[in-house]
């Protein structure tokens, strides 16, 4: 493990990669990392790479669909990536050693002309479909009109769930509410763990983009909305008297501003609960030579909160991310879907 990862562990961040790619789940086992998630975007770049033209002829053999292959593949690279990590669950009791699985993105498509009735109800099915035989597999869920409601009968079922695409407290206040009426007296308290995954830096760059803010306030409205929903996390379940911890994943870490050290929300949310980095991340983090000290309870100046608080629209903030973030959630399936069917083409056996 680098020095500044272990450093970074120390303050008591737990280091999950935001990838199941197999070769660089092995290289963040070794930063230290604790955790995976998945999602379409990071399973189309496996297939574009080659790496599962094997197991697809496979499954073109059987006669599957591109969408029976896509989720296949999905369950697959998750469960590997399972296995990697199912130890440091173990050594845990279930606290870490967790791979987000996500949920079918296309029943968010607005082309799809779902009812949000029959999306809940989908989720739901789903839920319960891909958590059945897994020990350390989180579900993730969007937090959308649809998944907000669909987390109350997931919890009570006793799966453990990953809410994504939180941009505001409000959201996260939902959820975290939700999933806890469903597990109150319904899931196992020695087994009930609950994340929350607050998007860090596509707020920053609405704000960028939308905003007037001061040069001191521009780039920190991301890491204040994190900082504050992390603390009212911590007061909430405080009093709880749960065995696993109830925590905040950081993700949406990487930067998108050029002028931004890779590490910036790294180092600005040290301490926390989780944070799930993109590959490229840790690794620049691995290679900065910094040592890192916990930063997640220090707050900007009040000239800037306030600056803030008068500034940014939560209201309105929301409404955008949140349709940019559904859009964001959709394509990449889509193109999953398309891979599939180029690699069909490519790979089908011969008559």
């Amino acid at each position: 493990m680098s020095n500044p990862l272990k450093s970074l562990i120390d303050t008591g961040t737990k280091l999950y990669l935001d990838s199941v790619e197999p070769t660089e789940v092995d290289k963040n086992l070794a930063y230290g990392a604790v955790g995976a998630t998945s999602n379409p975007a990071i399973i189309s770049a496996i297939v574009a790479g080659g790496g599962r033209d094997e197991a697809i002829e496979a499954l073109l053999t059987e006669g599957k669909t591109d969408e029976e292959i896509a989720w296949t593949l999905t369950d697959q690279l998750v469960s590997e990536a399972e296995s990697k990590f199912a130890v440091i669950h173990q050594e845990t009791n279930g606290n870490a050693g967790w791979v987000s699985f996500e949920l079918d993105p296309l029943l968010e498509d607005p082309s799809m002309n779902l009812k949000e009735d029959e999306i809940v109800a989908k989720y739901i099915e789903l839920g319960k479909q891909w958590a059945t035989g897994h020990t350390n597999r989180m579900i993730k869920v969007p937090a959308t009109a649809a998944g907000l409601r669909a987390l109350e009968p997931l919890a009570a079922a006793g799966i453990t769930l990953n809410v994504t695409l939180i941009f505001t407290d409000d959201q996260y206040r939902i959820a975290r509410e939700a999933i806890w009426r469903g597990a109150n007296g319904k899931a196992d308290p020695a087994k009930f763990k609950s994340v929350y995954s607050i998007f860090i830096s596509r707020i920053d760059v609405y704000t960028d983009k939308k905003l007037q803010l001061s040069a001191a306030a521009q780039g920190m409205v991301g890491i204040v909305n994190a900082k504050r929903i992390w603390k009212e996390n911590q007061t909430f379940w405080a009093d709880k008297s749960l065995p696993l911890e109830q925590e905040l994943i950081f993700a949406s870490t990487g930067t998108k501003n050029p002028e931004d050290p890779a590490w910036k929300y790294v180092q600005a949310l040290a301490g926390s609960d989780i944070q799930t980095n993109p590959p490229e991340t840790n690794e620049a983090v691995a290679e900065s030579g910094l040592t890192f000290e916990r930063t997640v309870d220090d707050m900007p100046s009040k000239e800037v909160l306030d600056e803030i608080d008068r500034t940014v629209d939560s209201v309105s903030m929301h409404a955008f991310l949140m349709k940019e973030g559904v859009d964001k959630f959709v394509k990449p399936q889509r193109a999953l879907l398309k891979l599939i069917a180029d690699k069909r083409s490519e790979l089908s056996p011969a008559e």
